[in-house]
């Protein structure tokens, strides 16, 4: 996997070796990241994924060492080094090292750094998925305020449990019994002209994705709606798709083994994101300009 780094002041081709068994981060997991994306030369809403790095850093106690505008200017640079034509994955992370009575991360020993590797998108074809009994946390049980590490490994066994009987991927529900979420991204619906969105609650992650489509989506004449959503729903719908940063606009093409075509509002948003995204500045172009 190509890729650069950069840690400590310094930029890397290779992973730099940077936790031990003793560092709270590697035994507590205090750790945060960010995902964002560039895509030969853009990097759609970049500003808007560094400063939820640092956020998330301060909902975790932490003390980010790094202020959103210094983690754009380094991805930017990052993104040069690898190439106009690269399409990236770009991880920031703040991690703490010392703990203040073991259990506790001490905010003082907050690190950062920052990956950038080849990524290709997935294409626009699509996934199997299946409601599980797994839900995500509510923000009085775990950080989910946060775009937490410790978050994810719920995520994972409950997409184990739905490729153990036939799916791709898993959805979860929330404390109360409504749908949440994909285990890595975020869910819609389609029934009767009606695009349908879980209501965010503070049990899942509030997408920069999701939140982009929904306002072009909304910009172009689509009815929208945010609400809790039940699981029966879904045995309804006209369609199913997903947001997220890794993946964009995905349809998923069976729900608990229905199958189902991509729909029109998947595609319509696929189209506008992309459209959107052509719209904006490359980071190529931007050089340009200071210089």
């Amino acid at each position: 996997m190509a890729g650069v780094f950069w840690y400590d002041g310094q930029w890397f081709t290779e992973e730099p070796k940077i936790l031990g068994p003793m560092d709270h981060a590697f035994w507590l997991g205090s750790v945060i990241f960010d995902g964002a994306r560039a895509i030969t030369g853009w990097a759609p809403d970049l500003g808007k994924h560094c400063a939820r790095a640092v956020r998330s850093a301060r909902f975790m106690g932490m003390k980010p060492t790094m202020t959103a505008e210094a983690i754009e200017a380094l991805c930017v640079e990052g993104i040069r080094r690898m190439g106009p034509d690269a399409t990236l994955y770009i991880r920031p992370m703040f991690f703490v090292r010392r703990g203040l009575g073991a259990s506790r991360p001490d905010p003082d020993s907050t690190d950062f750094i920052l990956s950038l590797y080849e990524a290709p998108l997935p294409g626009f074809v699509g996934f199997s998925a299946m409601v599980t009994p797994f839900r995500r946390p509510a923000t009085d049980m775990a950080p989910t305020d946060a775009k937490a590490a410790c978050l994810y490994p719920n995520g994972a066994r409950a997409t184990a449990w739905a490729i153990e009987r036939g799916a791709e991927m898993a959805i979860l529900g929330d404390a109360a019994g409504n749908l949440a979420e994909f285990a890595s991204s975020n869910l819609w619906f389609a029934k009767d002209g009606v695009v349908v969105t879980p209501a965010p609650n503070f049990t899942f992650l509030n997408g920069i994705t999701r939140q982009r489509v929904l306002a072009l989506l909304r910009e172009n004449g689509v009815s929208v709606e945010e609400r809790a959503v039940r699981p029966e729903e879904l045995d309804a719908a006209d369609e199913v798709f997903s947001t997220g940063n890794y993946g964009k606009v995905q349809p998923c093409t069976a729900i608990n083994g229905r199958a189902l075509a991509p729909g029109r509002f998947a595609k319509q948003a696929d189209e506008l994101y992309w459209a959107w995204m052509r719209a904006q500045p490359r980071i190529a172009a931007q050089a340009q300009a200071a210089e």
